[in-house]
């Protein structure tokens, strides 16, 4: 990935004084000239200018005529910079961040050879001999050399090609930094036959990995292997975003898969069924969530390693939890070629980063850099959202399906009656469904242990952990007081987290004491609402992360839930998550956002679904409650 000095930074930059330094003269003064740095990970374009005696944040214009290009994100990029002393230092650079076809729409008034060089690059081909160092002074992770040209230039173009390429098949519009996700992909397990795809929860990993499995689905099956709850997901999403796939949820007994087809399995039908899932040469397998594979002496890591697969692929937002070692059983999955001895790796890097080392801390990030890609949001904000929509729809477990289906199957020989007494039944059998989606201890009592019995459940909370890890304080909304006290007690089980819970039994000073303490900066990490006390009025924009638990019947409120954390004051863009449980009402509920059909457009009232529900006749009904055990 890049090209090491004999002798420090210095020695590989001489190149750099000449792009950097080189200025035009006007009545005796250098004027600021303004360059584009590519950086790879990114897919985005760092514009500074070099004043002659250091970096500055350049000026630009809104854009070119009638462009409409807005002047783009500011942003602080470690670049390699003229010290000086007269060598080269790995400085803080303030920048403008421009995607690639913002580039030519930025107007500023002195442009430097390398804008000029990435500007024509765009727009036809560009020889890495051209391009001066300016435009790829990106340092690697010990800061002792940068990424050369011929390595930036390839990765620019693999990354417009795939954009290219995928814009057909893929139904859905990459992010700059998604389609050089997939690119590095298709090169990283081409090189090495294994990679690390570690994006910060939200920028879309699943998008990126259903690209990669696009581009290589004549060669052969491909599997993905992921938490049980989310299998079906992952079939909805391949279904919705790669229609030309063809994934099939295995969950046991007889298999047979050919080229195009994605088969989708969880973990544990990994541990019980591996026999099978080894006995096929897989072209792709990719492991979602893998840090559950942590532990490498654990019967589902065994069976995941038997895989055989051409290429390996782990995707997680956290690939160390609590301890080194964890990342290395993640490289050792998907890299055992080069990842082989966990002696060797505790003793190079383990034992001397615990004592102190920064060496080896530099040491790791050099080793990891070509295997292991993780963009923050904060890095690719130029290229997101204000707000980044993620739909998940999460499996229900055994108990939850037979709760489900005897519910539904009680109500139904009951009937559901005429006249008021119809608008009642209806709504406690909505009621009932509902909470057994949420978790199947809010119907039948049972609430001694609290994971693996609600595939939403136990999604909000990986969520929660990986939010947690990264420091990133979290909402989470529910239409039920009893499902938000549920929510409160596992914050504190699992980690130890007093949570608060903002719902309509608190008075006025209760409810504003909690938000107070909430927006502080050392406030709890995570808040449970009730969506209709706090769907309207807060301000809670320490939270980029909101998480919708349970489905309401008018998107509108779940929006107007939303937009506590996206607010005037909020700096980030804010990731909202939608937890729908597959093959129920909440599907249907959900299906109504998508339409926007008649029912959903009711105004959102209870009283109103309800009525609007009690006036279909019995199979009508049913059809809408149901679970779809054929989805």
């Amino acid at each position: 990935m890049v090209t090491s000095p004999p002798a420090g930074i210095s020695v590989h930059c001489t190149k750099l004084l000449y792009s950097v330094r080189r200025t035009k003269i006007s009545k005796g003064a250098a004027l600021p000239t303004t360059h584009a740095t590519y950086l790879p990970d990114r897919h985005l374009f760092a514009l500074w200018t070099w004043t002659g005696h250091g970096p500055a944040a350049p000026e630009t214009h809104a854009g070119s005529a009638g462009s409409g290009q807005s002047r783009g994100d500011e942003a602080t990029v470690e670049l390699v910079v003229p010290s000086l002393d007269g060598g080269f230092t790995v400085s803080p650079v303030p920048c403008l961040l421009a995607e690639p076809e913002q580039l030519a729409a930025t107007a500023v008034p002195e442009p430097g050879d390398s804008l000029t060089a990435w500007r024509g690059a765009l727009t036809g081909e560009l020889a890495p001999a051209l391009l001066p160092i300016a435009g790829h002074a990106v340092p690697n992770a010990a800061g002792t050399a940068v990424v050369s040209a011929e390595r930036a230039v390839r990765a620019c173009a693999d990354a417009q090609a795939v954009a290219a390429e995928l814009r057909q098949g893929l139904k859905v519009e990459l992010r700059p930094y998604q389609a050089r996700g997939i690119a590095w992909l298709r090169e990283t397990t081409a090189a090495h036959g294994g990679a690390v795809l570690a994006d910060e929860m939200g920028l879309g990993k699943t998008v990126q990995a259903i690209g990669y499995l696009l581009g290589r689905a004549a060669t052969g099956p491909q599997l993905v292997v992921c938490p049980t709850s989310l299998v079906g997901n992952w079939v909805h999403e391949i279904e919705r975003f790669a229609p030309e796939l063809r994934p099939m949820a295995w969950r046991g007994g007889d298999l047979a898969a050919a080229a195009g087809t994605i088969v989708v399995t969880g973990y544990p039908t990994v541990r019980g069924h591996g026999r099978a899932l080894s006995g096929i040469d897989w072209t792709t397998a990719v492991f979602d969530e893998a840090q559950v594979l942590k532990n490498p002496r654990t019967q589902v890591a065994r069976a995941a390693r038997a895989v055989s697969a051409a290429a390996r692929v782990a995707l997680t937002g956290t690939p160390v939890e609590n301890h080194l070692d964890e990342l290395w059983a993640l490289l050792n999955l998907v890299l055992p070629q080069s990842f082989t001895h966990k002696a060797q790796f505790r003793r190079r890097f383990v034992r001397p980063i615990h004592e102190g080392s920064f060496d080896a801390v530099l040491r790791l990030r050099d080793t990891l850099e070509p295997f292991v890609l993780g963009r923050k949001k904060i890095q690719v904000a130029a290229a997101l959202p204000p707000k980044i929509h993620c739909d998940l729809i999460c499996d229900l477990t055994d108990e939850q399906q037979r709760r489900y289906d005897a519910l539904l199957a009680r109500a139904e020989a009951e009937g559901f009656g005429t006249g008021a007494q119809r608008h009642s039944r209806v709504l406690a059998a909505l009621t009932g469904l509902k909470q057994v989606c949420n978790h199947p201890g809010l119907v039948d009592g049972e609430l001694g242990e609290l994971e693996g019995r609600s595939g939403k459940f136990d999604v909000c909370f990986d969520i929660v952990a990986n939010n947690l890890e990264a420091g990133s304080p979290t909402l989470i909304f529910t239409q039920y007081r009893r499902t938000g006290e549920l929510l409160v007690r596992h914050c504190a089980e699992r980690f130890g987290v007093r949570a608060p819970f903002f719902h309509g039994g608190l008075d006025a000073a209760e409810r504003g004491e909690i938000v107070s303490r909430f927006q502080s900066p050392d406030g709890p990490p995570v808040l449970v609402l009730s969506l209709r006390a706090a769907g309207t009025g807060l301000t809670l924009t320490r939270a980029a992360d909101v998480i919708h638990f349970d489905r309401w019947w008018n998107p509108a409120v779940e929006a107007q839930a939303s937009d506590r954390a996206h607010r005037i004051g909020q700096t980030r863009p804010v990731t909202v998550t939608t937890l729908t449980t597959g093959t129920t009402v909440e599907e249907h509920i959900a299906a109504m956002h998508e339409r926007k059909s008649a029912l959903a457009d009711l105004g959102g009232a209870q009283a109103n679904i309800v009525a609007a529900l009690a006036r279909l006749d019995d199979d009508q009904l049913l059809e809408i409650l149901r679970r779809k055990r054929g989805n």
